[in-house]
């Protein structure tokens, strides 16, 4: 009998591929989301429809469904894992959760690379909302350590079956956000890169079939019940070592301008001129993720590739900021 999985949200971003990677080993597939982002995903896959933030509409379209193995690609609060522990104790083999390095960054106290034992202790006080960058950042932290904690007491109160994966940035080819493809299309354009003239975090980010691995690996293991696991890719780069990566694997030359953040801030370019130089980066020791699941992580320059690989072959589509183009351009020049 085929595995029952069911996948909350399941079409964006790394959603196709975990829908692809499970019925490639015969799991017989259910999505349940709004229905509002349109797809490519096989017919055989089921759908069903409604608002999970909603805790009546989870109820009303899950109630007495059973499911082998869940995944939640959109699970952000503390509530929203109280409504799936009750909607689903009792009723599901697996419930992997994806979480986020920024249970890290709220953290007082600890560096990078951040290793799981990392994750307890005090947690920064609310920055003020007028600051809507610094709170909207330490929110999303808080909020996804409100969820693990969740998880957490229900395991040790019922063992609700749940794993964390904590995701650094999340380099793919479906990503939403587009933040490599538009580092590919100012590359392309042969004009600047404007980054901030400082050094900036590390980039330790994760390729997103890797993310796709180590869900596949718990669904063919009974490993990591209860645990929380950091996924993330062997080497650590500096942006502009990134950078260059990537216009040479695109055979072109790379322009790199050093501006002040408050310059960028103040034309309102970032951070769309340099999504990697945000201060909200995590980096992420992976080395349970290997001992105990047995992860494999793709090489960055072979990730690379492919990444190019795939923006050459697609069609071409517009890009949140890319249209403040010509002004970046111009500051550069003002340099």
């Amino acid at each position: 009998m085929p595995m029952r999985s069911l996948i909350i949200g399941g079409t964006r971003n790394l959603g196709p591929s975990i829908v692809h990677a499970l019925l490639q080993r015969e799991h017989d597939v259910t999505v349940f989301n709004r229905g509002q982002t349109r797809d490519d995903l096989p017919e055989e896959v089921k759908r069903l429809r409604g608002d999970r933030t909603n805790p009546e509409e989870l109820r009303s379209v899950l109630t007495g469904r059973e499911f082998d193995f869940v995944i939640d690609t959109t699970l952000y609060t503390g509530a929203e894992a109280e409504a799936v522990v009750e909607l689903f104790k009792g009723r599901v083999g697996r419930y992997i959760f994806l979480s986020t390095g920024q249970v890290y960054l709220v953290r007082v106290g600890s560096e990078r690379p951040y290793k799981e034992d990392d994750y307890a202790g005090p947690v920064m006080a609310e920055p003020p909302k007028s600051n809507v960058s610094e709170y909207e950042n330490w929110r999303y932290g808080f909020d996804k350590r409100a969820a693990e904690d969740t998880f957490a007491s229900a395991w040790a109160k019922d063992k609700f079956p749940f794993t964390s994966l904590r995701l650094p940035m999340v380099n793919s080819e479906r990503d939403h956000y587009d933040r490599t493809y538009g580092y590919f299309l100012r590359i392309q354009d042969e004009g600047p890169i404007l980054i901030p003239d400082e050094d900036g975090a590390p980039v330790r980010h994760v390729y997103g079939e890797d993310v796709v691995q180590a869900i596949t690996r718990l669904a063919e293991s009974d490993k990591g019940k209860g645990r929380a696991y950091n996924i993330g890719q062997d080497e650590t780069l500096s942006l502009v070592g990134f950078l260059k990566l990537l216009a040479e694997t695109m055979h072109c030359p790379l322009k790199i301008v050093r501006v002040p953040r408050e310059e960028l801030n103040r034309e309102g370019l970032l951070p769309h001129c340099s999504p990697f130089s945000g201060k909200w980066m995590s980096s992420l020791d992976n080395a349970r993720s290997k001992t105990e699941l047995g992860m494999q992580y793709t090489p960055v320059a072979t990730y690379v590739k492919k990444l190019v690989s795939y923006f050459q072959a697609v069609r071409s589509h517009t890009v949140e900021g890319y249209q403040q183009r010509a002004r970046e351009v111009e500051v550069a020049k003002s340099r």
